[in-house]
């Protein structure tokens, strides 16, 4: 693979150069202006300064007296060049550094939405790191060469035009030009295509690096209560290793070819010395052309740098764009519907399977799928509570999921209110139907606004509404600032009782007509689940119940329930009411005992909701 990128690295860069030129091609414009300016000018200054000392210089040293006319001439033309140049080096780099901040800015915002767009399958074979990388680094650099590249076009036309006027001033002259200027591309061509691959390795490497980092920062109270310091420490300083080799190598590369580079300009003005002698003892040239072309070959040598640094930059280019490109060609996006359930209905949602197979996608392609789902077929009438119950890995998350749609069945379909999900548009199945997760999220923000979340028509009447529906309203009253208080990352100053609350309230207030539980009260006392359920099926304050599918494990929950669906192996295997398949089920009645005994253990060994903060700033759950 390093072969083949050191091969056509520089087409493929010039590709990406291309694209960006194609999206912002007025500020390029803007920018290129500049560098021709700049560029012509040089030339220009070239000239000019072999005209002072030719004609100016020259015969005030002979006749011993300096012309006060000519001298103020001279001054003013190369003052009026350099104002000149100031103008064009502005344009340049205004217009270098907007298209290139502009640029990355879009595409972080293209990867970001693709993010968004692709399905939870493909976020699961990809680590968080890697996506960090992909939407920052990455990103960025697949276009750091836009902010040289203005100037390596115009140095470009600079070339063109000193080649011009060095043929224009003397064909020796001008063949010392056509020897160093192709041998400075060529040096560059080999540069970039060594350097592709060094590139591309450190580029991949610093999303590993990223990977290792987010898992270790992420995982703290693991790594902590584990007494894994010093390994995850050693492994985040052996990749991290890695990277420093992988950036010496490229700077090693670069210490070799950066002098070569700086060094063929200087042999070229020393061959234009050489040969211009020769020339001026000829009588082929004057003083004047000698010092001016010999004068252009010292200025061309920083402006031609500017086409090293493009093609010194392309191969990490073409790696960032590979990076980038990966997430934007992505496929597997599930898109949405046209259809519109009638906002005015507030009325409970029906949610129905019907003979839905699910497979999570394989790691690689030419791997079989897992077989999670097969068959499931049931009912969540309206108004309606529906328990699922089934041992670890029976499928039961994967149900919550396919009911609010962050993933699509491989065949079947799943309905609201005889709806297919699939056909229903974003805003009107986020407006009917709302998740809370197993393991709750709360963003380091206020209560308010991890409740809220800038949602038209949730004000401070509806978060406390909904906070009271979730039993949340008096520990948030408690609060110092109330519904103003800072909860910290993740919702670290709360404990997980009162997170799940707290997430379970941000469901709420969107009044949906649907709510899925997927063991969301896990964290929560007994009493206090029971209390937040009925709430649910019978609202204080006279609205309409919400149809609740749960995934539940307690007996208490579960009793709760109007029908109780108990899957195994994907597979609905009976459904009724609790107490009927207590009686009819032997797999169902040993399962819910197992899971009661287990309640009960914890019940004697902990009581929830008290918080006791640590000097470490962790906190956890005490005894009464």
């Amino acid at each position: 693979m390093a072969s083949g990128t050191s091969r056509d690295v520089l087409g493929r860069g010039l590709w990406v150069l291309g694209r960006a030129i194609r999206e912002q091609p007025r500020i390029f414009a803007v920018a290129v202006s500049g560098s021709v300016l700049f560029g012509l000018l040089v030339i220009a200054s070239a000239y000019v300064v072999g005209a002072v000392v030719g004609d100016v210089v020259v015969p005030a040293v002979e006749r011993g007296e300096v012309a006060g006319g000519a001298l103020a001439l001279a001054a003013t033309a190369l003052f009026g060049i350099s104002v000149l140049r100031v103008v064009g080096i502005f344009g340049r780099r205004l217009g270098a550094g907007y298209m290139q901040y502009r640029l990355q800015a879009a595409y972080r915002r293209r990867v970001t939405r693709r993010y968004l767009d692709l399905p939870l399958a493909w976020h699961h074979r990809n680590s968080t790191g890697t996506l960090l990388s992909n939407a920052n680094s990455d990103v960025e650099a697949a276009w750091y060469p836009i902010a040289p590249l203005p100037f390596a076009v115009g140095t470009l036309v600079m070339l063109v035009g000193a080649v011009a006027s060095l043929f224009f001033t003397d064909w020796a002259l001008a063949l010392v030009g056509l020897a160093v200027f192709p041998a400075l591309f060529a040096l560059n061509v080999v540069y970039s295509r060594r350097m592709a691959p060094r590139q591309a390795r450190a580029q991949r490497l610093r999303a590993e690096v990223s990977g290792i980092a987010h898992e270790s920062f992420d995982g703290a109270l693991v790594v902590k209560t584990m007494g894994r310091e010093a390994q995850e420490t050693a492994r985040f300083a052996a990749r991290a290793g890695d990277l420093r080799d992988a950036l010496i190598s490229v700077g090693r590369l670069r210490g070799v070819f950066d002098p070569m580079l700086e060094t063929l300009p200087s042999l070229g003005t020393l061959a234009v010395l050489v040969v211009g002698a020769v020339r001026l003892r000829q009588g082929a040239i004057s003083v004047t052309e000698l010092v001016s072309v010999a004068f252009l070959f010292t200025v061309l040598a920083f402006p031609v740098r500017a086409i090293g640094w493009v093609l010194a930059e392309l191969p990490r280019s073409v790696a960032g764009w590979d990076r980038v490109r990966r997430v934007l060609d992505a496929t597997g996006e599930m898109p949405y519907g046209t259809t519109t359930l009638d906002p005015a209905t507030r009325e409970p949602a029906t949610l129905a399977f019907d003979d839905v197979h699910f497979a999570y996608e394989p790691a690689e392609a030419h791997l079989p799928g897992a077989q999670v789902l097969g068959a499931v077929t049931f009912t969540v009438p309206a108004g309606k509570t529906v328990a699922l119950v089934g041992p670890t890995g029976a499928g039961k998350s994967t149900i919550a999921s396919l009911a609010v749609r962050l993933v699509d069945p491989g065949a079947g379909r799943v309905t609201l209110d005889g709806v297919d999900v699939r056909d229903l548009t974003a805003a009107s199945l986020a407006g009917n139907v709302a998740l809370v997760a197993q393991v709750p999220f709360v963003f380091d923000d206020t209560v308010r606004a991890n409740i809220a979340l800038d949602r038209e028509g949730v004000g401070d009447d509806e978060v406390w509404a909904a906070l009271r529906l979730a039993e949340a309203d008096g520990f948030v009253a408690a609060l110092p600032d109330g519904l103003d208080t800072m909860v910290g990352e993740r919702g670290t100053s709360l404990s997980g009782g009162q997170r799940q609350r707290l997430t379970l309230a941000r469901a709420l207030a969107g009044r949906p007509r649907l709510l899925v539980l997927d063991d969301a009260t896990s964290a929560v006392d007994p009493r206090v689940e029971a209390a937040i359920l009925a709430g649910l099926r019978a609202p204080a304050d006279g609205g309409a119940p919400a149809s609740i599918l749960v995934v539940a494990y307690r007996r208490a929950t579960i009793a709760l329930a109007d029908e109780v669906i108990y899957v195994e192996q994907g597979r609905v295997v009976a459904r009724g009411t609790h107490t009927e398949l207590l009686t009819t089920v032997p797999g169902y009645a040993d399962l819910v005992t197992a899971y009661e005994q287990a309640e009960q253990e914890r019940e004697q060994n902990r009581t929830y909701d008290e918080v006791t903060p640590l000097p470490s700033g962790l906190e956890i759950e005490v005894d009464r």
